[in-house]
């Protein structure tokens, strides 16, 4: 098992309390947007994949979408859901209630693991990979979907200005989110072979910063970081932060922008039979030849 992180950022109990919640209370779709997105994203370069995976696992996907496409794709024999509140698994027939950070997987016990928007939430994100890597088979297939480090950087910067400008000093707000090249060296040292990363970038316009903190409570993207304030923010501190976002990151119809860097991460259980990078000097050609022999012929 890998040792705690030394450094607490997420309240997970908070997580769970405000997931919870808006299960029991939802009655529209309309927050659902980014995990359908995503899932859908991550579906389709599942299908890209010529492999059949008998056993598969939905890792905390929320909603059930992501598990919904892995059914329906016709590459997974079963799935099953893992979720931290019993509540999220509904009536679903192959489902746990277990943890990222403690993974309720065997050795060895699965063939493919998908996480849509729920690894960048663990406070051990280093050790949750080395479970999930441990947990697939060999040759076995992750592939994940968290958020990258310029997602919400207009609410921050906006409710940062608003802070210092009321009360003469800012306190954190807004998550942090790590870089793509970050997380493809997570993927490295968690032991993963034929690690690939990449990310993509969604904007969503909102009418207002009000519309926007709605979806984000919704979806448990709330604030529930451990350093956050306790002091309860007055309703003219948003206030003020909803003039300063459409002042700054408007459009000329006046809606606001709201990013969200989506980066995809995708690594294989290391196996005999996956192809291995070249050994240092063993090349055949050399860079400048080939270089030499490209200009030659323009």
């Amino acid at each position: 098992m890998p040792d705690a992180p030394d450094h607490i950022v997420f309240d997970r109990a908070l997580l769970d309390r405000r997931r919870g919640r808006w299960h029991a209370a939802a009655t529209s779709d309309s927050p659902r947007f980014l995990l359908k997105a995503i899932a859908a994203e991550l579906a389709d370069r599942l299908s890209l994949v010529d492999r059949r995976f008998e056993t598969a696992v939905d890792l905390g996907g929320h909603t059930g979408e992501m598990a919904t496409l892995l059914e329906q794709g016709g590459q997974t024999g079963r799935v099953l859901r893992i979720e931290r509140l019993p509540s999220l698994l509904g009536d679903s027939a192959m489902a746990v209630v277990g943890d990222e950070e403690m993974l309720p997987l065997a050795a060895d016990s699965v063939d493919l693991i998908v996480s849509t928007l729920s690894l960048h939430l663990t406070n051990d994100t280093p050790g949750a990979l080395v479970q999930l890597r441990r947990a697939l088979k060999p040759d076995g297939l992750f592939l994940c979907a968290l958020l990258g480090g310029g997602t919400l950087n207009e609410l921050r910067a906006s409710l940062f200005a608003a802070e210092a400008e009321l009360l003469g000093g800012v306190s954190p707000r807004v998550a942090p989110f790590a870089d793509v090249r970050d997380a493809g060296g997570l993927l490295q040292r968690a032991g993963f072979a034929l690690p690939v990363t990449d990310q993509d970038r969604l904007t969503v316009r909102y009418d207002s910063l009000f519309e926007l903190m709605a979806d984000l409570r919704a979806m448990g993207m709330a604030n529930m970081l451990v350093e956050r304030s306790r002091r309860p923010a007055s309703r003219r501190l948003f206030l003020r932060a909803a003039e300063i976002y459409a002042e700054r990151f408007s459009d000329p119809d006046g809606r606001i922008r709201a990013t969200f860097d989506i980066i995809y991460l995708s690594g294989w259980r290391p196996h005999e039979s996956q192809q291995k990078p070249l050994k240092p000097g063993s090349a055949r050609a050399s860079l400048a030849d080939a270089l030499k022999d490209r200009s030659d012929k323009l």
